[in-house]
């Protein structure tokens, strides 16, 4: 049996496995093939179905792109430096790997608009993310996911907060934290962040573990060597295992403990 804590170091990237008494989770081979499948044989070309609005609970209007038709669904939600668009190459990956994606303009940004979009970091940018799942769950998801970088990551784990149990399946935070208190986050999180990630402030990994540590199970958290921050991630040579464990996270049932 085991307990506690430790680090498992692989090829490009330290990762934080999370041991609770004899239960651990694992994925099956097959996720890990289709993985590769989608990878290497996804098609490139796919654009976005529809540019789609939808009405935030304070009044506001989004505005995002949809990728493909599926009863599973993922919300992207960019960083502060970036759009909806700046998730196409993602967008089209999570879509042919059977997602419908919505890739969503947060309030300030493009034609999206609501209270304190003049100053987005400020901004209630969660009832954007909340709106954008509510809107998926009425056209017929049965799961929705989020995955939020930096601005939207933080804006991710504010939604689950926010949420009624089960409305957020999982969410994958990249470079980012909840704002509000992590323990009462209420979706299988996924944390990813660079070691040498850094702002004006300093190391964000601290804060980020910290956040980690208080989140409720099934919970992990990914160590990157590098510095790049959230999105930019994908501009890296990691940028492939970063999308790859993202699909593993989504593809996986971590309901089902493998020893």
């Amino acid at each position: 049996m085991l307990h506690g804590r430790k680090w498992k170091e692989e090829s490009a990237f330290l990762r934080w496995v999370e041991i609770a008494g004899d239960r651990c989770y694992s994925y099956p081979v097959r996720i890990l093939i289709a993985i590769l499948s989608i990878l290497l044989f996804a098609p490139n070309t796919e654009t976005a179905q529809a540019t789609i609005s939808f009405p935030t609970e304070d009044g506001g209007v989004v505005f995002a792109d949809v990728y493909g038709n599926s009863e599973k669904a993922v919300v992207l939600a960019h960083g502060g430096s970036f759009n909806k668009e700046s998730w196409s190459a993602q967008a089209r990956t999570l879509a042919s790997a059977g997602f419908e994606v919505l890739a969503l303009d947060f309030r300030g940004y493009g034609k999206s608009h609501g209270p304190g979009d003049s100053a987005p970091l400020g901004a209630p940018l969660y009832l954007d993310v909340m709106a954008a799942v509510r809107y998926l769950r009425a056209n017929g998801a049965k799961s929705v996911s989020v995955i939020g970088g930096s601005m939207g990551g933080s804006a991710a784990g504010d939604a689950s907060i926010a949420s009624k149990p089960g409305e957020i399946d999982k969410i994958v935070l990249l470079g980012a934290a909840p704002n509000g208190p992590a323990d009462q986050l209420k979706s299988a999180t996924l944390y990813i962040v660079a070691r040498d990630d850094a702002s004006a402030g300093g190391l964000r990994l601290p804060k980020i573990r910290e956040q980690y540590e208080k989140s409720p199970q099934p919970k992990e958290l990914i160590v990157l060597h590098g510095s790049a921050h959230a999105q930019y991630l994908f501009q890296t040579d990691q940028g492939e295992r970063v999308i790859h464990e993202i699909l593993r996270f989504l593809l996986a049932n971590p309901s089902k403990p493998v020893r």
